[in-house]
């Protein structure tokens, strides 16, 4: 028998551009039903955007392919954009660039600490300065994308799994309420694995890095009023400093899983947890070999015990081109919208009864209540954004994103969904690197969740917009496929 480890690597050409997207202190903030300021009052950490341009290497790129198999990743550290303002801004990024919008994926860090960019909040306290800033914004993505293009080169992406025990289950039954609470659950499955790449030019130079981890950027909450990239800061920060290169951070299927210690207001929670992550990703790039390489059994050599010696060797050949496979997909799948949606009717009526409760309330000189009625009003608001966004038709046509560059595949989707995606994935395909990245230009029908969370009541099931079954249905068309690529190597 022979021996062999091939770790999973991508040939391709690859450019990446960073810059800062910090928004202007003093713009609207408030992410949180419960917090009671509307206004930012400084920064933590600056927010940035990171582009990675990715296309095939020229030797495995077809007569054919024209710029089709062109990718431009965005990963921006905002928490999303509802459905206007991501079609304008990918428009407008598009329009200044000439690159197709579909081919432009922003990849949200959801930071839930960097302020709710809607147009709605125009009228309100920092409401006035959104609109300029996602103007700006839009420029700055644009030449971003510029910027990569222009740094396209040859280079291998090599790619490692790695282990971080900073994301919990976060649906927890408090039995003292009788009700289902979006908190740490102790005994709660989750999914630690971390995905940890490095991008490197054919001398073995790095170029960046990728870390795709699924947890919730929720540690700063309601009592925190700063700009903040929540833990993928200093996550990038101690990367960052070892490497010297930019680190692309993907949100994987988090729906379900956020950090032990969250649901705060102290930033030196946020930059803790963001060096757990930093650190576990570390170890993981420290462990990838050189690029091009095979690790294989060379023999025994008897020093007292007889020792069973591996190296490194390069590869070649077939073996070589198989790392530059490049094959990618787009499509839609139709899923249903959720049956029993409140009308706009109704949400309008619960948004004012509340406000009204609020009212009251503040009168009553009951701060504990008005606080309560002002969130639930905030959760009507944005239902009621989401319901503007909706087709008028029975289901949806949601957008799935799929390539396979060599020995790895990519899964880009929007929406915010439960663990069980990349579980199932990982699990059904353990021969193939899968990278998973969800909040994929926006979340405009919030969470999917299994089936069996529907009813519950819990938050994550209460507002979304999809029928029970969508995240299974979407999980057996992205496998079906990458079966079929699988099977074809």
């Amino acid at each position: 028998m022979t021996y062999s480890l091939k770790t999973p690597e991508s040939l391709c050409r690859a450019g990446l551009a960073r810059c800062d997207i910090t928004p202007p202190v003093g713009i609207y903030h408030r992410m949180w039903g419960a917090a009671t300021h509307d206004r930012s009052t400084g920064v933590h950490r600056p927010l940035t955007a990171t582009a990675l341009a990715l296309e095939p290497a020229p030797e495995r790129r077809r007569p054919d392919d024209g710029a089709e198999h062109e990718i431009f990743l965005l990963a921006v550290d905002l928490c999303l954009l509802w459905g206007k303002e991501m079609t304008t801004l990918r428009e407008r990024v598009s329009a200044a660039t000439g690159v197709p919008v579909e081919r432009l994926l922003v990849m949200f860090s959801h930071t839930h600490a960097a302020g709710l960019m809607g147009l709605e909040r125009a009228s309100l306290p920092g409401g006035e300065l959104i609109e300029p800033y996602l103007e700006e914004l839009a420029g700055k993505l644009a030449g971003l994308v510029r910027q990569a293009q222009t740094a396209r080169q040859p280079a291998t992406i090599t790619y490692g799994l790695g282990r971080c025990s900073l994301a919990c289950h976060r649906d927890l039954w408090d039995e003292a309420s009788g009700q289902w609470v979006c908190g740490f659950h102790p005994e709660g499955p989750a999914d630690d694995t971390l995905v940890v790449a490095r991008i490197a030019d054919f001398q073995n130079q790095t170029l960046g890095t990728i870390v795709n981890y699924a947890c919730h950027p929720t540690t700063l909450a309601w009592d925190n009023t700063l700009i903040s990239p929540d833990y993928p800061g200093a996550m990038r920060e101690v990367v960052e400093e070892a490497t010297s290169k930019p680190c692309f951070f993907i949100q994987g299927a988090s729906g379900d899983l956020g950090p032990r210690n969250g649901y705060v207001g102290d930033t030196a929670v946020a930059d803790r947890n963001g060096r757990q992550l930093g650190y576990a990703a570390l170890a993981t790039l420290e462990a990838l070999p050189h690029p091009a390489t095979e690790y294989h059994y060379a023999g025994p050599v008897v020093s007292g015990a007889t020792i069973g010696v591996w190296k490194h060797e390069p590869i070649a050949g077939e073996a070589l081109d198989d790392e530059g496979l490049w094959r990618y997909r787009r499509w839609t799948v139709d899923l249903a919208y959720r049956p029993g949606i409140p009308t706009t009717a109704e949400i309008t009526a619960e948004r004012e009864r509340q406000q009204a409760a609020e009212t009251a309330a503040r009168a009553a000189g009951d701060e504990a209540l008005a606080r309560d009625c002002r969130a639930k009003a905030e959760i009507a608001i944005r239902q009621l954004v989401r319901l503007g966004s909706l087709s008028g038709k029975d289901s949806y046509p949601f957008p799935i994103h799929l390539w396979q560059i060599g020995r790895a595949i990519w899964v880009a989707v929007e929406s915010e969904h439960y663990q069980l995606l990349q579980r199932s994935l990982r699990e059904r395909f353990p021969q193939a690197m899968i990278v998973v990245a969800t909040v994929v230009n926006g979340s405009l029908h919030t969470y999917l969740p299994p089936r069996d969370i529907y009813g519950t009541g819990i938050y994550q099931e209460t507002i979304a917009l999809l029928a029970p079954g969508s995240l299974e249905r979407l999980i057996e068309e992205i496998a079906a496929q990458i079966g079929e690529w699988v099977g074809a190597n």
